[in-house]
């Protein structure tokens, strides 16, 4: 599986590109919706996966829909279990505290999670604004910390980083 990561937006939010034998999945699309669908020439595009619903994960979420039209999957369709789209399988794992609907999708064959603003490289997202709450961050981070530390971990902003160094560095991780 081959992994773009197209920077959109003022907050420069990574919307990612997964490819595989032509197809693919589109993760949290930013609000630049050309500079996605030009990334996406000669593919086909199977689904728009939601890590949560802040603006500048789903600015082009509807220009995605008209031009593609795919099924949307977020905290509202999906559960925590395994789900396969074609040649795509991964888990659902809930992961509130950010916001309300956070959920990362862990790619287990290719160890990697696409975990929105959750978790960053050294830090975690935001719990102040509406929707978010640290208690629920706590239990969410409890939960990450269970998995395998080879985990590549996708952020919705900023660098790739790996689970085990969020746990041995990440303020968060360690104090939680």
């Amino acid at each position: 599986m081959e992994i773009e990561v197209v920077k959109t937006g003022y907050l420069e939010e990574n919307c990612y590109l997964l490819k595989k034998n032509g197809q693919a999945l589109i993760i949290d699309p930013g609000d630049d919706f050309l500079k996605i669908k030009d990334n996406l020439q000669g593919l086909k595009p199977l689904a728009v996966l939601i890590t949560h619903h802040h603006f500048d994960h789903i600015g082009a979420l509807d220009e995605c829909i008209r031009e593609y039209d795919v099924p949307v999957y977020d905290k509202s369709n999906l559960e925590e279990k395994e789900f396969t789209i074609d040649p795509f399988s991964f888990e659902v794992v809930s992961t509130p505290g950010h916001s309300k609907d956070s959920i990362v999708f862990y790619f287990q064959k290719e160890k990697m999670m696409f975990c929105g603003d959750f978790i960053f490289q050294g830090t975690i997202g935001r719990c102040d604004l509406e929707g978010g709450s640290i208690e629920e961050m706590r239990r969410s981070i409890s939960k990450i910390k269970t998995f395998p530390d080879d985990i590549t971990l996708f952020p919705g902003h900023g660098p790739s980083t790996t689970l085990g160094e969020e746990k041995r560095s990440n303020y968060y991780f360690i104090k939680g």
